[in-house]
């Protein structure tokens, strides 16, 4: 498909392009099946790494939590706890297919257009640079021409986007000549298009993302009969660990994670090849937010300020109604007053004792497997 020419107005033309399905990213798998699937795959490779670390417990000083508070405090199997995420799982491969039924195949052919377009308003953009210099009492002529010998391209943007030294040929046909653009234009151009619009859409989605679940994770601490009805189910954990992420009621699964990911990605209108990266983005912060692991080098748990440590505390019988805000920022907790402060450094030195203490004399009365019952004010129903 042609563009249609900008040369009358001197503007350098725009290329021509032809739109065509972009080719999927792997040879083996389509697009589709790989959008289903690459978040759980990712959600299990994480927490596989994380439950290698906890086996043979490689980073002991990193723990938040001891291995006894996992045997003597859960109120859930790891076997319930996979179980559930497994049906969530389930839940959010269908709502998956059915949002890429819902959309078109993603489109290419039109990226060099699009880059041009933005080169075009950038041009365009500085025709209005002499009359702001002029209201600073510059005069952009007299400086354009003076910097005209040393450095043309300044001299050019000074002149009001005047560059008759920047010319191509049109269509490969020697002798006809037509404006181009600068070389700094086409990389601002790139970055606008290939970083900036991307990049503000996955914040805009994770914005969106987080505001729905923070609403609603409080609202679910706020409302007896949904606390105990469906996320009573998730605090059975308190002591959370990678692949407990994701255990939860299944009705609050969907609503509070999958239907709150997909909205985001439909607001912030993402192409399906960001929405791929952004679910599997922020499912491996959801498995990192419950890892147990305060990790220094862990790049996921300092990009922001909510990550396992601030997490854990949610978590916690003593810091339940704080922290609800999850996966990305903490902005909610910190405007509504609901983050925690102040020390929790003998909180957890009270909870790892007792829970010591419980596994020496579990381990005197035989070692009795099972999961742990609610005892010291410890339940599934805390509000």
């Amino acid at each position: 498909m042609a563009a249609n020419s900008t040369i009358a107005s001197g503007l350098p033309p725009l290329p021509a392009y032809e739109i065509r399905d972009v080719d999927d990213i792997f040879p083996w798998i389509s697009d589709f099946w790989l959008s289903c699937f690459l978040p759980h795959i990712a959600y299990w490779a994480l927490s596989l790494v994380f439950h290698i670390i906890d086996i043979y417990d490689l980073f002991p000083q990193y723990r938040l939590h001891t291995p006894e508070e996992i045997t003597q405090r859960n109120l859930a199997s790891r076997w319930q706890v996979a179980r559930d995420v497994i049906i969530e799982q389930i839940i959010q491969i269908a709502t998956s297919a059915f949002l890429s039924l819902t959309e078109e195949r993603q489109k290419t052919g039109m990226e060099n257009y699009e880059v041009a377009v933005w080169a075009t308003r950038i041009r365009l953009a500085q025709r209005a640079l002499p009359g702001a210099l002029g209201l600073l009492g510059l005069n952009a002529a007299s400086i354009a021409k003076n910097m005209a010998g040393s450095h043309p391209l300044i001299a050019g943007a000074l002149a009001g986007g005047h560059y008759p030294f920047l010319t191509t040929s049109l269509g490969g046909v020697s002798g006809t000549q037509v404006p181009a653009f600068a070389t700094w234009e086409l990389l601002v151009a790139k970055a606008i298009y290939w970083m900036i619009i991307p990049g503000m859409q996955m914040w805009l989605g994770m914005c969106i993302m987080d505001t729905w679940q923070y609403f609603w994770h409080k609202g679910m601490h706020m409302n007896k009969w949904m606390y105990t009805n469906w996320h009573a189910r998730h605090h059975r954990l308190y002591v959370p660990y990678a692949y407990g992420a994701l255990y939860n009621h299944p009705v609050e699964g969907f609503v509070l994670d999958t239907l709150g990911a997909s909205i985001a990605y439909k607001l912030a209108f993402m192409t399906p090849r960001m929405g791929m990266a952004f679910f599997t983005g922020g499912t491996l912060k959801t498995v990192d937010d419950h890892c147990g692991y305060a990790l220094p080098w862990d790049p996921l748990q300092h990009i922001t300020s909510n990550n396992a440590a601030y997490h854990d505390i949610h978590h916690q019988s003593w810091g339940i109604k704080t922290n609800f805000s999850q996966p990305f920022f903490t902005i909610w907790d910190r405007l509504l007053g609901t983050k925690w402060e102040g020390d929790v450094k003998l909180k957890y030195e009270r909870t790892r004792e007792a829970a010591a203490q419980k596994e020496k004399k579990r381990l005197a009365n035989g070692g009795a497997n099972g999961v742990a019952v609610a005892t010291n004010g410890e339940s599934a129903k805390t509000k």
